[in-house]
């Protein structure tokens, strides 16, 4: 060490702020070995004094510093002893700093450790002798050093880290590798600091006492004792070599932090998983009921046990279907529920089939057509939807074995049983009262939407935009409706209107239209008012010739203009027709048929932000949502017996679901409707079509998603009427969030396993929609010291209780002052914002890992 160093060392302590109480700064230079005693009098520090202390000078030397000159600063150079019981400067040296010109001293002096940790730096000197690592432990800018202290930011540094936290050390040493002989981290700390001691910090900390401890078996270690507070541990007898003995919460902590982690949770579900099979999981988990380990989130296999639980016990036809939901709702909030999220979806939707089948156990019955229709609307139409939300699932999930074995189950409840009673019952209804006239009395015609819900907003000088959609059957109009009813500020209805036959787009795009009457020539062509209606110039006309100042226009060139073209466009116009295409456009297709369920949630949210654009960028109130026709479609591939000959009828026209013919009379498997209600029907067409959901025989592919015919899927149109409602305007209500509170009243916690009880204030409905929070437990500089648990309120019902959540949580094995405050956190997952910060108190006494 230069003297230079040495001077410019002793200059910074000299100029730094005087401490509290400070008057002056004294600084003992003890050099014993006398390597600087030639140097002492070259040494000049401004407005320092330097006074050598010699053997015989001890109490000469405390008469100048206290009598003689009480007011300087003093560099005290000696060679001497100090530590002799009659030395006078004993109590001097108490008040004063000590400085030592060795390396040791040096590193000590600068980052501003204490001369009495000496021993600790000189252990680990070969981790301070490098430049870099001093620059990264100065960072962890520590106020008061201990040994502790120092042990752990050595630690950071070799791990990497910018905070000092011993949790974050042995995760990213984890992190790493779990082969002790493969870990760089594990190996720094053995080059440059303790193996022994970390790995009793990691005893301290984790309760991990090992004659001869691994990386692997700490693993173990944390990740079963996690477990063991969701799984009671008489259970767990195979495995309890692993479960801590003491500080258990600290490793159920541990582990839930890191499962938490928005990045490091990958590898942690990499490491489960072989964790699980070391320990032989499924062995254990499949000898108990699902009771006891539904909570249960360590390890992945327990989402895979109560996903085959579910399934076995709906093949084997156990009807708890109300438990089933509860389960797969309980698995929502839990830690692997993303990694099984299309099974569970599926597994959901398979449920809510045999829960309608049970409330159905006697069969769809026959009844007349209004009350079948009626039916349809109000309750029936949920099975196509559930339907139609398994394969949604089913589709993202396809090499899934459990999805396969669903898949008979759902084919089987939908495609023999509901839709083969159904369409049945429906098709005769059908054959007895809507043959010779295509209506029902009590429900809306879709050949009359535009006289009986356009034209009169029309004439009282309202501005009105049309959305329709192709092929958007009615359950899906419903889960549209829905989303902007608890999503937009606006008013929201829908309604059934008896579609037209057949249900094809050229006839059921002209009903829509202004018109006074519709024809079919004996080309299939659809006039509206002896005009063509094929094609959006045709449309635009049509329009025209009832409201002057209209317009149509695709979905997609909306969608490509921005919003000054967009006003632009539609300036003056007073009715503004829009058409949407995105179902037809793939089912109509044999090569995309299959992702006919996909274009159907597509479809939802492109009607939903075209609805946005008229409301933002148009100022549009007045919004009608509706379709041309459903459809049916079914994923298993057809039998031959569901097909049908059309039996020699001499027809000018011949699709899957329908024939067009001049011809009269019953036919067998076929529905004869007179077309007379529905057109000017000069050339007296008549239209075949089969019945229940059978498709003529005929070439080439795609005969899955047919439409044309009867079915009720085919002709129950939707009808959506949208009303944006601007906030202040009357009866304008704000979309919020559902509230939720803590319902404990005591704000004490004595032990360090704790139950708390929440309340959803609301039920979801309107607009009041779901709220996730995730809750834990803060000390006052914010650092977690609990686990921390998600809760996804997004309950429906009226009862309180069913509104109600029980949530355990487990603190960390660390001191608490009983007399600060500590604190609940309650956090809204989607905007960060802590909607509440409860104040606590923690006295554990001497208890802290029982839980009586």
């Amino acid at each position: 060490m230069n003297i230079d160093e040495i001077i410019n060392t002793l200059k910074t302590t000299f100029h730094q702020p005087l401490d509290d109480g400070e008057q002056r700064k004294i600084v003992f230079w003890f050099d014993k070995d006398q390597e600087f005693v030639d140097y002492i009098d070259e040494i000049t520090i401004e407005n320092v004094k330097v006074h050598k202390l010699t053997e015989g000078n001890s109490f000469y030397t405390k008469y100048l510093l206290e009598e003689e000159d009480p007011a300087s600063h003093y560099l005290i150079y000696t060679t001497q002893n100090m530590g002799a019981e009659d030395n006078w400067l004993l109590d001097t040296l108490l008040y004063s700093k000590s400085f030592y010109a060795d390396k040791i001293s040096l590193i000590m002096n600068e980052l501003k450790i204490d001369s009495s940790l000496r021993s600790v730096v000189k252990k680990y000197e070969k981790f301070f002798c490098n430049k870099d690592r001093l620059r990264k432990f100065k960072a962890f800018d520590i106020p008061t050093f201990s040994e502790e202290t120092i042990e752990l930011a050595i630690m950071g540094v070799l791990c990497n880290l910018k905070s000092l936290d011993f949790e974050d050390v042995v995760k990213v040493i984890l992190m790493d590798n779990l082969d002790d002989s493969e870990n760089k981290y594990l190996d720094l700390i053995g080059k440059f600091f303790d193996i022994q001691v970390f790995w009793k910090y990691v005893s301290e900390r984790y309760g991990f006492e090992q004659s001869n401890p691994s990386l692997k078996a700490l693993f173990l270690h944390l990740t079963v004792s996690a477990l063991s507070h969701a799984i009671e541990e008489r259970h767990l007898s195979l495995i309890k070599n692993y479960i801590a003995t003491r500080n258990k919460s600290n490793a159920f902590v541990f582990i839930d932090h890191w499962m938490h982690h928005k990045t490091d949770y990958l590898v942690f579900d990499q490491l489960a998983g072989m964790a699980e099979k070391e320990i032989k999981l499924a062995d254990i988990v499949n000898q108990l009921p699902v009771e006891e380990f539904k909570t249960a989130d360590t390890f992945p296999y327990f989402d895979k046990a109560i996903i085959m639980y579910i399934a076995n016990s709906l093949d084997a036809r156990l009807e708890d279907y109300e438990e089933y939901i509860k389960l797969i709702n309980l698995r929502r909030a839990k830690h692997y529920y993303e990694k099984y999220q299309y099974i569970y979806e599926a597994l959901y939707y398979t449920v809510k089939m045999f829960e309608f089948y049970k409330k159905h156990s006697f069969g769809i019955p026959k009844a007349q057509a209004l009350d079948m229709f009626r039916a349809y609307v109000n309750d029936y139409h949920q099975m196509d939807t559930y339907y139609r939300k398994f394969y949604v699932a089913y589709d993202n999930e396809t090499n899934s074995e459990i999805l396969k074995k669903l898949k008979v189950m759902v084919e089987n409840l939908y495609t023999n049983w509901y839709m083969g009673e159904l369409s049945s019952h429906w098709s005769a209804a059908v054959h007895d009262k809507m043959k010779t006239s295509w209506m029902i009395p009590g429900i809306q015609n879709q050949k009359d939407f535009y006289r009986s819900f356009v034209a009169p907003k029309i004439h009282q000088g309202d501005r009105v935009f049309v959305i329709i959609s192709d092929a958007l059957r009615f359950e899906i109009a419903a889960e549209l409706s829905d989303k902007l009813n608890s999503e937009t500020t606006g008013a929201c209805e829908i309604q059934p209107l008896l579609g037209v036959i057949p249900s094809v787009t050229k006839l059921g795009m002209a009903s829509l239209l202004p018109h006074k009457n519709l024809e079919i020539d004996l080309n299939g062509r659809v006039l509206v008012d002896s005009k063509s209606s094929s094609g959006l110039e045709n449309r635009i006309d049509i329009l025209q010739e009832a409201v002057s100042d209209s317009t149509a226009v695709h979905f997609q060139d909306l969608l490509a203009m921005n919003k000054a073209g967009r006003r632009e466009h539609f300036k003056g116009k007073k009715l503004i027709y829009i058409y949407h295409d995105s179902i037809d456009a793939m089912g109509d297709k044999a090569s995309t048929e299959i992702y006919t369920f996909t274009a159907a949630e597509k479809a939802i949210d492109e009607i939903y932000n075209i609805i946005k654009i008229i409301r933002d960028d148009l100022s549009g109130t007045n919004i009608f949502v509706t379709a041309d026709h459903g459809f049916v479609y079914q994923r298993e591939a057809l039998e031959e017996s569901d097909k049908i000959e059309k039996e020699g009828i001499h027809a000018f026209e011949v699709k899957r679901r329908y024939l067009l013919s001049q011809e009269s009379g019953e036919k067998s498997g076929l529905l004869d409707i007179s077309l007379d209600s529905l057109i000017q029907n000069e050339h007296r067409i008549t239209a075949y079509v089969p019945k229940a959901t059978i498709r003529f025989k005929m070439q080439g592919s795609g005969v899955n998603y047919v439409h044309g015919g009867a079915s009720l899927q085919e002709i129950v149109v939707p009808l959506i009427q949208f009303k944006n409602i601007r906030s202040g305007q009357k009866n304008s209500r704000e979309i919020e969030k559902v509230d939720v509170k803590l319902t404990n009243t005591t704000r004490k916690i004595t032990n360090s396993l704790f139950n708390l009880t929440f309340f959803q204030t609301e039920k979801v409905e309107d607009k009041r929609i779901p709220r996730t929070v995730k809750i834990y437990m803060v000390d006052d500089s914010d650092s977690v010291i609990s686990n921390e648990e998600t809760l996804i309120c997004d309950r429906t019902f009226d009862k309180p209780e069913e509104r109600t959540f029980k949530l355990r949580f487990a603190l960390k094995s660390i001191p608490y002052d009983k007399n600060k405050n500590y604190y609940l956190i309650i956090k809204d997952t989607e905007t960060n914002v802590i909607v509440e910060k409860i104040p606590f108190t923690i006295n554990l006494g001497i208890i802290s890992d029982f839980d009586f």
